[in-house]
């Protein structure tokens, strides 16, 4: 047996339920959020929508803003205190929104969450550190299935707990944030030895623009990052407009609308946790890449065309296929940067992700809008769906181009054997004493 391979899996573990139990906190206050916002401002669902909206908008540019200093601070001080001061952080944040009397509070709540929303990016930059190069892939499948599995609980959670107190989820989900941070203080060793971090922090490298220009470095890293904006903008499709489209187009009522999201989260975690690490292994990081975003093109083209219900949900299980493009893409990006940089690298891709969260809501929300007004030449209620297809058939191309000079397979030759030497280092707990493996904590 790999004796290595055990204290990286435990590591492994952490992450894994790092990510989920995130979002879990984040999606229980998911149908709740809107209704405290209603209740803070005196009423009226249009000015509560557009509060709402305002609220993201700030998360997202926060977030912009923040993500690359969190990477950058990970990559000169390691990731475990940037990974439990993130925990830490959320936790007290869900607390203070509350507890928030007024809607201000809630700004603040929300924008310090911004800044401390750093598990999801750390938490990769922590998986390029313990995990070969030639086994990215299934790790970050692996990340997916949390997401997943935390789309699924959350927002029903959250709706069964808001029913009993409004600000119930808040303190639930500030709970859980404090949960992983204790279990995290006490397991999670350290993924990025001394040796191996920034000789130092540079602030002119760690703003937006800074570690955006990470991506220039080489033609591969560039292209992939322009398919990853691609890839998020054309979330945005679905999260903005998929309410209002299945209520308007197939009668779709909240309960609905629920039962499909769940059926989306689930599809998605199934095919992360199984099926990203058998076909990447098999038939390599660029092929798995491109089929998934095929998948996504077609799934969005479907749903968009969809005359029916049935029709629509048809493009559900191709949707949960496109999520196989993610987890390679991330891995060939981390392939082009050196391990004092992965933070920074992930640091960029969140950057990407809150700027497409910018606009991407208002984009989609127009597009939408736009295409049901009532004497409309054009009546296409799927121009959403059809336009995050398109957007997809751009970001296809661009990663085709990207990748083209790399292995058949996308893939390096063989094991890296940095990452297996340190996978063995990660036996020795954290805080450095002789206190029992930290494996043992871990089922």
């Amino acid at each position: 047996m790999d004796t290595a391979s055990t204290p990286r899996r435990a590591a492994l573990a952490f992450i894994f339920v790092t990510v989920l139990l995130d979002m879990l906190a984040f999606g229980i206050i998911i149908p709740v959020l809107p209704h405290l916002v209603e209740q803070l401002i005196g009423g009226g669902t249009a000015r509560a929508a557009w509060w709402v909206g305002v609220l993201s908008t700030v998360f997202a540019i926060t977030q912009f803003i923040f993500s690359p200093i969190q990477g950058a601070l990970s990559d000169r001080f390691g990731r475990r205190p940037v990974i439990l001061i993130s925990n830490f952080g959320l936790a007290i944040d869900f607390f203070v929104m509350a507890m928030a009397p007024t809607l201000w509070l809630l700004f603040v709540g929300r924008t310090v969450m911004g800044m401390t929303a750093a598990s999801f990016s750390t938490a990769n930059a922590y998986i390029a550190d313990i995990t070969p190069k030639e086994k990215r892939a299934g790790a970050y499948g692996l990340l997916g299935a949390a997401f997943g599995v935390g789309f699924v609980l959350g927002p029903g959670l959250g709706g069964w707990l808001g029913a009993m107190h409004l600000r119930l989820p808040f303190y639930v989900a500030g709970t859980l944030a404090l949960c992983n941070f204790l279990y995290g203080l006490f397991v999670l060793p350290e993924s990025l030895p001394r040796d191996r971090r920034a000789p130092r922090f540079e602030m002119h490298s760690a703003h937006p623009i800074g570690a955006l220009k990470l991506l220039r470095r080489t033609p591969t890293l560039l292209g992939l990052g322009a398919a990853s904006f691609l890839v998020f903008l054309a979330h945005y499709a679905l999260q903005i407009t998929f309410v209002l489209y299945g209520d308007y187009r197939y009668h779709w009522g909240p309960q609905a609308v629920g039962l499909v999201l769940m059926l989306v989260g689930a599809c998605d975690g199934l095919v992360q946790a199984l099926l990203t690490r058998r076909l990447t292994p098999r038939f390599g990081e660029r092929p798995v890449l491109l089929f998934g975003m095929v998948c996504g093109i077609a799934s969005f083209v479907l749903m968009g065309l969809a005359s029916t219900g049935g029709v629509f949900l048809l493009g559900i299980p191709l949707m949960a296929l496109w999520g196989l493009s993610n987890p390679p893409l991330q891995s060939i990006m981390t392939h082009q940067v050196e391990a004092t940089e992965q933070g920074r690298l992930q640091g960029a891709n969140t950057s990407l992700g809150s700027f497409a969260g910018i606009f991407g809501p208002y984009l989609f929300a127009q597009v939408f809008a736009w295409s049901i007004a009532p004497g409309n030449a054009v009546h296409v209620p799927g121009s959403a769906f059809l336009l995050a297809a398109a957007l997809l058939a751009v970001a296809l191309f661009t990663a085709m181009r990207a990748t083209r000079g790399l292995a058949s397979a996308g893939t390096p030759a063989g094991p890296d054997p940095a990452h297996a030497a340190h996978a063995a280092a990660l036996a020795v707990p954290a805080n450095g004493s002789s206190t029992p493996d930290p494996t043992e904590h871990h089922p």
